[in-house]
């Protein structure tokens, strides 16, 4: 049993506002084993748990463990060949052309082997505690074929067995339509075999699709998700990202977990996911990288929606894992306030990956995921951007990460 003291604590729980992170002064919280047992200021602190192990938290502020909701963390290669020519205004579909972006991605995943993804993904995931992330939703969708989608699905499967962060892995065979196929055949690749072939190997809790003009329309994922829910797994959506093609609305109507992106999303659809309880889900670094209209996440908020944040971590629209950065970034792009962005990162990311029932939030019998951060306040973090803030990261009761 262990306890740490001396801290400022942001309980972040699942109730109030987006906004209300539920601040407490001069806090305590105790652990047994991988759960949260007491919580509560030092002054009302049980005596049973006086004498035990004690951190002492120096008066920086704890909070949950962080959540990324959206990443896309096995990959082969990069893409800073293609970085260049789309900051001079090269268009990207010029690009794809010519065999660049997710084409470009696919070919390079296919070609390095399940061990080299596994070693490159691991040293991502260090960096990443180090930051104070705890949990990471994983997606595939630079296989494209039966066996190379599988092949990143298992590495989520090593890594989830093999290192601390939390992994939660999602399958995305439909990102995109691949070369040396017709959208028919492949589609129905992704029904008849690769999604029966995910859930009996029990690979993936998600599956995402990418509905856009360029990507899956709405019909062709509605065949998808059919399938998906079918076999079990839960639903998550890239959507709304170049355009409005109604896909809150879809998301909303097929119950989905999240809607993801929704840069174009519409009043219809901000109602819709209201209504439904999907989460939004806003990836600024990607507005940034591809020089979109940020998300209107006030828009969001103002309507009772949840809004969650992540990285989008990818080698071509977001290249970066750096989560208190998109942090920063949902504050200065999507105007949500840093009490809003601390919770878009804790209990509304793990609602955004259903299971807010054990992680997201400071309280009894939840797991013991924390992070300590070296700021007088949660203003100053977001205000401050530094390098990294965090101390400590604690995932399951243990420490992961020490400054």
């Amino acid at each position: 049993m262990i306890k740490i003291d001396n801290i400022n604590l942001a309980q972040c729980l699942d109730s109030g506002t987006q906004s209300e992170i539920h601040l407490m002064k001069d806090a305590v919280v105790v652990w047994d084993g991988n759960l949260i047992e007491w919580v509560g200021s030092k002054s009302e602190l049980p005596k049973k748990y006086k004498n035990i192990q004690t951190v002492d938290g120096q008066k920086a502020l704890l909070l949950p463990g962080l959540i990324d909701c959206h990443t896309h963390l096995a990959f082969g290669g990069w893409r800073s060949d293609e970085f260049g020519e789309r900051v001079a205004g090269v268009p990207y579909a010029e690009i794809t052309a010519r065999g660049g972006g997710i084409s470009s991605t696919v070919k390079a995943t296919r070609a390095a082997t399940e061990d080299d993804l596994y070693s490159r993904s691991y040293d991502f995931l260090e960096k990443m505690r180090a930051l104070g992330v705890t949990t990471v939703e994983c997606k595939s969708g630079y296989g494209l074929s039966l066996d190379d989608e599988m092949k990143l699905l298992r590495v989520y499967r090593r890594l989830g067995e093999s290192q601390p962060l939390r992994i939660v892995p999602t399958f995305l065979g439909a990102h995109l339509v691949p070369q040396g196929t017709t959208r028919e055949e492949y589609c129905k690749l992704v029904v008849d075999k690769m999604i029966p072939e995910v859930a009996k190997n029990a690979l993936a809790e998600f599956c995402d699709v990418f509905v856009d003009d360029h990507a899956f329309s709405v019909e062709e994922a509605t065949l998808i998700v059919a399938k998906a829910k079918e076999c079990g797994l839960q639903i998550k959506l890239h959507v709304d990202q170049l355009s409005n093609g109604k896909g809150a609305e879809f998301a909303a109507e097929c119950g989905a977990t999240s809607a993801d992106h929704l840069e174009y999303i519409s009043e219809d659809g901000i109602q819709a996911m209201k209504r439904s309880g999907t989460v939004a889900v806003s990836l600024p670094l990607a507005t940034l990288y591809t020089f979109q209209k940020p998300l209107d996440a006030r828009a969001l908020i103002d309507a009772g929606v949840d809004v969650a944040i992540a990285t989008d971590f990818n080698p071509g629209s977001a290249p970066s894992y750096h989560l208190p950065l998109a942090m920063m970034l949902g504050c200065t792009l999507n105007r949500m306030s840093p009490a809003e962005v601390l919770k878009a990162v804790t209990i509304k990311a793990a609602k955004a990956l259903g299971k807010i029932d054990t992680i997201g939030s400071i309280e009894v019998g939840k797991k013991a995921d924390f992070v300590l951060i070296d700021t007088p306040s949660i203003d100053h973090w977001m205000y401050h951007f530094t390098e990294n803030a965090n101390r400590l990261t604690v995932i399951n009761g243990n420490t992961v990460f020490k400054a």
